[in-house]
């Protein structure tokens, strides 16, 4: 160790002198240059600043030239291809269309081709899709880099449930929606818009399908390009007068959104720029994507109907945050326009008076009418006479049949009436159910209460007749028509309103009726038992009858389908009010086989409710394939299979039996024991003594009443149950269809 020490010094010494002699001749060699620089110094900073100055402004300029033409390197190859290539290759912003239609009736449908020709007009693919046919869990997540625009033009059917076509779809929608096996970001990517088709008078219910589909596309991050759209069936309610109108209404939106989105336009912008480029992209696209947010949930609040989407369309401007501390103000409001809304309504509402006469119209002739064009023209093809703006009268084909002595319909079987001289009217063509069984396919309105223009009954009565006699004479010199039945047929008798509808809608029905017992013309008077109040308020008819279509609660809903909430309460509480009556009073009953045919036990509990005079149990009527009810030739029981249903009822009621049978109608009556009078049936009516007791009861200011054996009469053995005739009269000629293999006649 020594001897390195002492050897690391001496080396130390050597090399240190020599340096030092090395440094003292650098020294002496520079020494008079930097003394130059340092007499020179303002000369030396002069040049430096002028070379950083010129560093300075040549970095600015290349960064400046770099945020204008920002080439990367991907980029930068793919421009020089495509400045080796001819053809220059076009970006792409929307690849085409998809429509998706979940429809019943067809209107969904139509709308989808309606909007797939425009949408090709426009120079893109379209595709229509029935949702049907459609897998969403195979295909519905390639839509995210499809390109693909998708339409979902979606109708919303019984209690707000999807079409049959769209069920399975948006089953899988919902469940996917709320499953964490496919995420929250499982459809990101995707673009879509809704169009729904709905019916407001269903309050619970209207348009819930297009708001879910709306609701589960953007729970799975899908981009909703634009607000949904709503058609409303309701003339009262639709913002442009029909269902057509208002998707006529939204189809230039969409396609007017479409283009842009074509053009590469994006919505990102909040609108609050000065210039026309943005300053700030990617804080405007945040703020973009921020407001789609909040007006999904401000719609979700708002939207109970489309005037209430309408007013948070208006209130938009307001702010679209919603902190918790200000939902309870936010539902205050909505509550206060509700009600508000409501106030405004029964300001301008007919209210049934108890003389069904008085009208309480403020605001008569802003009212839209029943009737509109498109339904003017569907009704006139069938056949109707329109009268004014809510009625019609048609010509039944039992008077068309009696007038050639073909035979009368079974109230001529049963009481007497004179088909031919019957006139089948309403003054209401708004129903306040959609039967399954609908013999007008649903054609006419639907409402729970009168919110149309009302025209007078004197108006309505006088027209009916003339119409009614004008197709009477229509018939003049036609093979086989009676000269004697055509001349009677001219003088209207009866009067069943029964066409179509619900007649005691109508705010002046009662006014209506007794014009028809002014002119000696009796009246049969149908209602759907979910007007309890107007029932009670009745004026007397000759004979009043209420459908008693279903016994439970379940059956009613599925087979009538009502649009009131309570309709249970109110069915039951219409049999009631029938129970109360004096005159002659019916259940008429309608037999649909595989759907109400096995509640004999409930039927018996209904009837005790109403006591009525009669029961008509009859054999449901096809009237050819409808799409919007799954009702088929299957469902129509056979004579055989209704008798031995009406055999099982009677068992069940020890205060009624069979009395008389229609065969040609598949229908039969259940009469109660007190029209049996020493042991023969009395079920037929004496018209002219009812047209006395009634003016008796008129001109007694109501206070001297009569009741329903005061003018029956005796019913001739040929109509009873039992007869060879089984109801068919034996002075006509029965007439048989060719290859019938089942008899589903009626009327």
């Amino acid at each position: 160790m020594l001897f390195l020490a002492t050897l690391w010094s001496l080396t130390y010494c050597a090399v240190g002198s020599e340096i030092s002699g090395a440094l003292n001749d650098v020294w002496g060699y520079t020494e008079p240059y930097l003394l130059a620089v340092w007499q020179n110094r303002s000369c030396v900073y002069t040049a430096a600043a002028v070379l950083l100055g010129l560093w300075f402004t040549v970095n600015v300029a290349f960064r400046k030239k770099e945020t204008i033409n920002p080439v990367s390197a991907g980029l930068h190859s793919s421009v020089k291809k495509q400045e080796l290539s001819p053809d220059t290759e076009k970006v792409v912003h929307v690849a085409g269309v998809r429509i998706f239609y979940g429809s019943q009736t067809g209107t969904a449908k139509g709308f989808a081709g309606e909007l797939a020709e425009d949408v090709r007009g426009q120079g893109l693919e379209c595709e229509i899709t029935d949702m049907k046919e459609y897998d969403p869990d195979d295909r519905l997540a390639e839509e995210c880099s499809s390109k693909m625009i998708c339409v979902f033009v979606v109708a919303t059917y019984t209690d707000g449930q999807p079409t049959e076509s769209a069920e399975w779809f948006c089953k899988w929608l919902e469940e996917a929606s709320t499953d964490f096996r496919y995420g929250k970001t499982y459809l990101k990517g995707m673009r879509y818009a809704v169009f729904g088709l709905g019916n407001s008078v269903y309050v619970g219910h209207y348009n819930t399908v297009s708001k879910n589909i709306d609701k589960w596309l953007w729970m799975l991050s899908a981009a909703r390009i634009m607000t949904r759209g709503e058609g409303d069936c309701n003339v009262v309610k639709s913002r442009h007068g029909s269902i057509q109108a208002d998707f006529k209404a939204w189809k230039p939106k969409f396609l007017s959104r479409l283009q842009a989105l074509a053009n590469g336009e994006k919505k990102v912008c909040s609108g609050k720029c000065k210039s026309d480029s943005c300053k700030n992209k990617k804080k405007h696209k945040e703020e973009a994507e921020d407001s789609q947010t909040k007006k999904f949930i401000q719609e979700e609040l708002m939207e109970s109907s489309s005037d209430a989407e309408s007013s948070a369309e208006e209130d938009k401007s307001h702010g679209s945050v919603i902190d918790m501390e200000d939902l309870g103000n936010v539902m205050n409001r909505m509550k206060k326009a509700k009600k508000m809304e409501a106030d405004e309504e029964n300001s301008q509402r007919i209210k049934l008076s108890k003389q069904n006469g008085v009208r309480n119209s403020v605001a008569e002739e802003d009212r839209r009418e029943m009737i509109t064009p498109a339904l003017r023209d569907s009704l006139t093809k069938q056949g109707y006479k329109l009268i004014g703006s809510h009625s019609g009268v048609k010509l039944c084909r039992w008077t068309k049949s009696m007038l050639r002595g073909r035979g009368g319909c079974y109230k001529h079987t049963f009481y007497g009436i004179e088909s031919h001289r019957c006139m089948e009217t309403t003054p209401s063509l708004a129903c306040a159910n959609k039967c399954v069984f609908c013999w007008r396919h649903h054609t006419n309105p639907v409402g729970t209460e009168w919110r149309w223009k009302m025209d007078p009954a004197e108006k309505i009565l006088q027209e009916a007749v003339e119409n009614h006699r004008s197709m009477i004479r229509q018939f003049r010199g036609v093979p086989g028509v009676r000269p004697e039945r055509f001349d009677e047929g001219l003088t209207v008798k009866h009067c069943a309103l029964s066409l179509v509808g619900e007649p005691i809608m109508y705010p002046e029905i009662n006014t209506f009726l007794r014009l028809l017992h002014h002119q000696h013309i009796s009246s049969f008077l149908v209602t759907n038992a979910q007007f309890p109040e107007e029932i009670r308020n009745l004026v007397p008819v000759t004979q009043l009858y209420v459908s008693v279509d279903a016994s439970t609660k379940d059956s009613l809903k599925k087979i009538d389908r009502p649009l009131f909430k309570d309709f249970w309460q109110r069915f039951q509480d219409s049999l009631r009010a029938l129970g109360e009556k004096q005159q002659r009073t019916v259940y008429r009953l309608t037999l649909v086989k595989a759907w109400n045919v096995d509640e004999l036990k409930a039927y018996a509990d209904l009837i005790a409710l109403g006591q009525p005079d009669f029961i008509e149990v009859k054999g449901v009527t096809y009237c050819g394939e409808s799409s919007a009810s799954s009702l088929t030739m299957a469902n129509v029981p056979w004579h055989e299979e209704v008798i031995h249903f009406v055999q099982q009822l009677a068992n069940l009621l020890p205060d009624y039996e069979i009395a008389c049978e229609h065969e040609h109608s598949n229908c039969l009556l259940l009469s109660h024991h007190k029209f049996k009078v020493g042991g023969e049936w009395w079920t037929w009516i004496d018209y002219e003594r009812f047209q006395e007791l009634i003016q008796e009861y008129e001109e007694s200011g109501g206070t001297k009443s009569f009741s329903a054996i005061d003018y029956m009469a005796k019913t001739p053995t040929w109509a009873l149950f039992g007869a060879r005739e089984r109801g068919f009269e034996p002075s006509d000629t029965r007439f048989q269809r060719k290859n019938k293999t089942k008899d589903i006649s009626g009327c």
